[in-house]
């Protein structure tokens, strides 16, 4: 938050606007705590809590003097209550437990943002905490809001452009909103750079900075390889495919409000502030050996549909689709053959339930421990030689299902999950000529 305060700073003449997630940990801690409420013990889950919100008073004390202080000391007391009695409304009325999880959970987010406005109005920047629910208005799906564009733009504005006129920085929380109804409502997990690009958008800003702890975009996850560059520039579809594959720097939802307004976005590194990270915008660029970046994604199952009725029939797939549809659930990659489909899922949660309704279809079969691979680059799929190049090379990896053609930007693979690393790295040496 120090360092915030500096990024900020250098940034007053641009008139920003401060979006910010929970404190590490602070999410998790409230979800546990409405588990362990749901299965009869609000007691402890606000124990495992209060270290949580402990560290709120502790980064105050450290930060704040004087009124400042208190009035961060009281929130995180009230918020202490209001929490305690939540947990014992979701023990004594489970049915409650949806739309007051999303009630719980978006106090990780507003504690954060009236912090930060302490901190920043502490190192003398004019900081204005907004309630977020406050702008964003979201249908009332808890745990998962769908962003209604015109309300949210109107409130928006409304809320933060009187602020930002005055000379005062806004500061939201991400993550949250609110149903027309007035319940608090939450966008998904790692929902805090997708509101800002809510908020972008509907402020029509020059730019959209997500600052996190790496230098912007990298041609591989670090983790798997070491020596992974980073990217100066992607499109927006290039950027699109890596977010939604596994790059985790960015929420894969945060691009379509800046493609919709022609927003550049811009993937920065708090702890490396001078250094300029990834400009997305809509500028294609290709790389000399096409490839821009490769991201995987494990944790995946496949799902294989097969029926002789697909033979020369229509209304198959409306149908097989119609499913995932009714159990909200999303997919990822499909393919098909004559009387078969085949397609992934990362989200398992009503699997059961789907498999039941798609064996009125055809055969079912499920196999899990899969991982994505997704080789990323403009104008890759009208390459000659790309394909060759990939499958050549992990030609003793065994790839379950493979979908090209579909988008000219990238080609995409299933691979079992324990070979995924050594699929990516092995892949990176060949298209980077960089070496785990």
């Amino acid at each position: 938050m120090l360092r915030l305060s500096g990024i900020v700073s250098d940034r007053l003449g641009a008139r920003p606007v401060v979006v910010v997630s929970a404190l590490r940990g602070m999410t998790d801690a409230l979800l546990q705590s409405v588990r362990l409420a749901s299965e009869g013990d609000p007691d402890g889950g606000m124990a495992q809590l209060d270290p949580q919100l402990d560290r709120h008073v502790s980064m105050a004390s450290e930060a704040l003097a004087g009124n400042e202080k208190l009035t961060i000391d009281r929130a995180v007391a009230d918020a202490r209550d209001e929490i305690k009695s939540l947990l014992r409304i979701v023990r004594a009325h489970p049915g409650t437990r949806l739309p007051l999880q999303d009630e719980i959970v978006s106090y990780g987010e507003r504690l954060s943002s009236l912090l930060t406005a302490a901190i920043l109005r502490a190192n003398g920047l004019s900081a204005h905490a907004v309630d977020a629910r406050r702008c964003i208005v979201t249908t009332d799906e808890h745990g998962q809001g769908a962003p209604l564009p015109g309300r949210t733009r109107e409130q928006t504005r409304a809320e933060l452009l009187p602020l930002v006129e005055e000379g005062f920085i806004p500061v939201l929380g991400g993550f949250i909103g609110s149903a027309e109804s007035g319940a608090t409502t939450t966008l998904g997990r790692g929902g805090s750079d997708y509101s800002a690009a809510i908020f972008g958008a509907a402020l029509e800003a020059s730019e959209i900075q997500i600052w996190t702890d790496v230098t912007g975009f990298l041609t591989a996850d670090p983790r798997v390889v070491p020596d992974a560059r980073p990217l100066a520039r992607l499109s927006y579809s290039e950027a699109a495919e890596l977010a939604f594959f596994g790059a985790k720097v960015l929420h894969p939802k945060t691009i379509q409000p800046a493609i919709e307004n022609s927003i550049p976005v811009r993937i920065c590194n708090s702890r490396k502030p001078e250094l300029p990270g990834t400009l997305i915008n809509a500028e294609a660029e290709t790389a000399a050996g096409g490839v821009k970046a490769i991201a995987h994604k494990p944790g995946v199952s496949l799902v294989q549909i097969t029926s002789t009725r697909m033979l020369g029939a229509y209304g198959f797939l409306r149908a097989l689709f119609e499913v995932f549809d009714r159990h909200r659930t999303g997919v990822d990659i499909v393919t098909t053959s004559e009387v078969s489909v085949s397609l992934s899922i990362e989200d398992t949660r009503r699997l059961p339930a789907i498999i039941a309704d798609l064996e009125e279809l055809g055969t079912v079969r499920v196999s899990h421990g899969n991982a994505i691979v997704c080789i990323v680059g403009e104008g890759i799929g009208g390459m000659p030689g790309i394909a060759a190049r990939v499958f050549g090379t992990i030609s003793d990896i065994n790839v379950v299902l493979v979908s090209q053609g579909a988008s000219s930007i990238n080609l995409t693979f299933v691979v079992c999950e324990d070979e995924v690393k050594e699929a990516v790295s092995r892949l990176h040496s060949t298209f980077f000529g960089i070496a785990e």
